[in-house]
């Protein structure tokens, strides 16, 4: 293994391919060697896995996936960097290189064709500017993964970590710990990326829960509901529930569902824990249920 981390041969390579960094797919390349274990430890790879690996670049943690794993499937959507990756991975057998934007990718389909379904582990240094649609393109299309460990911006990985009542909390929070167990396993500065991004960074592994902490009727309708009651989060939860046509709920039912949690009537969405959304999603439900039937 040619050791890409190193910043000399990262630059070498760049330098033999004449390759230009391009600001629209937020590049910036690992080139410190400890950060890069502790991904790799922390992602927990071993020997019978398959591997989805987002953004390879230059192919610096590829290369240390394929030392680890069964199979990686590295998902490339700047096609600049193909001929480069064919050129670093050319020793590695157990990789498979895929020119396209990972939001257009069957993943189901691939995980099915390459892994028989089985469940896969995920790692990746995310563009920042499309992080969270990844990340949650993955967990509602329902992938089969592990875990997901990935290098985010500083600010987003607090966010996914965060705690009722606090600044960082919000309806990332709330869907990222639906679906999985954050854990921050360290804080990146800049100066450990080429280019260096003008933010702080931080990695961060979401393990996957065997089954959702909470229960609800209607997954999509708990999904409505976060939303609703972050978009204007200095509302109380009941104007802004108000204004989710997802409820269709007036002014009065969405305030006697509220009461029936013996929450007090001026509650802001910040306040709430995950359990406590579950089941006022479910109340929710309920009267919007009653309601249709009614009006038959």
């Amino acid at each position: 293994m040619s050791d890409l981390v190193c910043p000399q041969n990262t630059i070498a390579v760049l330098q033999k391919y004449n390759f230009r960094f391009q600001k629209k797919f937020g590049q910036n390349f690992l080139i410190d060697a400890h950060v890069m274990d502790k991904i790799i430890a922390a992602s927990g790879v071993q020997k019978n896995d398959f591997v989805l690996e987002i953004g390879p670049g230059i192919g610096t943690m590829t290369q240390y996936l394929c030392e680890h794993a069964k199979y990686v499937a590295a998902v490339e959507i700047d096609k600049n960097l193909i001929e480069i990756l064919h050129d670093t991975l050319s020793s590695y057998d157990n990789v498979e290189i895929i020119n396209e934007d990972i939001l257009k990718v069957d993943i189901a389909g691939l995980v099915q064709e390459k892994n028989g379904g089985k469940p896969i582990k995920i790692a990746a240094n995310l563009p920042y500017y499309i992080t969270t649609p990844i990340i949650m393109g993955l967990f509602e299309n329902h992938i089969p993964a592990e875990s997901i460990t990935v290098m985010v911006q500083k600010e987003v990985a607090q966010r996914m970590k965060a705690v009722p009542g606090t600044k960082d909390y919000g309806a990332l929070s709330l869907a990222v710990q639906y679906y999985a167990r954050p854990q921050i396993i360290a804080n990146v500065p800049a100066n450990c990326f080429m280019p260096r991004p003008k933010v702080g960074s931080a990695v961060i592994c979401l393990t996957r829960h065997d089954t959702p902490p909470v229960h609800v009727q209607d997954e999509r309708l708990l999904s409505a509901v976060i939303r609703a009651a972050f978009n204007q989060r200095r509302k109380t939860l009941a104007n802004a529930l108000d204004h989710c046509t997802q409820i269709g709920l007036g002014k009065e039912q969405l305030q006697e569902c509220i009461q029936k949690m013996n929450l007090p009537a001026a509650v802001r969405g910040e306040e709430l824990t995950l359990e406590q959304f579950g089941m006022l999603t479910d109340l929710l439900d309920q009267h919007m249920h009653a309601d249709h039937i009614s009006l038959e």
